[in-house]
């Protein structure tokens, strides 16, 4: 018998730029979204999370640091949310089990807990659950999926619980909901 694989639903996607301010202008100006958070990852790539949806803290990620052709990789990743740290564990089981799949990477942002891997043809991948906890972003720590769920969380907390912008996901989203509201109170004619 095969593995089934657990219920994903599409969430944001991340597209690489060259011009990371000129995006945010165009994606902020022309579509209204709302930058969420900045900054580097990984060292070197900036960064910006965008958002048009209080349940959603970003719906569009933009990677600074494109080059090459314009005809080149433009995708960063494809991002698909999983109901549950178990459904986590199995789409990172399977994965591990492909050939063809690579980088496989499991991370904890403390807003998500997620695994990263390339498909066959090397595109990104991003499977992911939510935390319970906002803190600012971007942040990437290794995630160990042999921990208990309890455990992990327990871990998660723990570990950035200090954080002056730390706070429980509903208070996040209330928030982003007032300033949503407060932008779109501002643009209407």
């Amino acid at each position: 018998m095969t593995d089934i694989a657990p219920p994903v639903a599409f969430s944001h996607l991340g597209i690489y730029v060259y011009d990371l301010a000129k995006m945010e202008d165009f994606y902020t100006r022309v579509l209204g979204f709302i930058v969420t958070d900045r900054g580097i990852v990984r060292g070197t790539t900036p960064i910006v999370f965008m958002s048009r949806n209080p349940e959603e803290h970003h719906q569009i990620v933009l990677a600074g640091g494109r080059t090459g052709a314009p005809t080149d990789r433009l995708v960063n990743q494809i991002s698909l949310r999983v109901e549950s740290l178990a459904a986590l564990r199995r789409i990172y089981q399977m994965a591990s089990r492909e050939r063809e799949v690579t980088d496989i990477d499991p991370v904890n942002h403390c807003v998500t807990w997620s695994v990263y891997f390339r498909d066959p043809e090397g595109n990104r991948i991003e499977v992911f659950v939510d935390s319970p906890w906002y803190v600012r972003q971007p942040l990437v720590e290794k995630l160990d999926l042999t921990l208990s769920d309890e455990e992990i969380a327990a871990r998660t907390k723990a570990r950035w619980e200090k954080d002056p912008t730390f706070k429980p996901l509903a208070q996040w989203k209330r928030e982003f909901a007032d300033k949503l509201k407060a932008q779109m109170a501002g643009t209407a004619t």
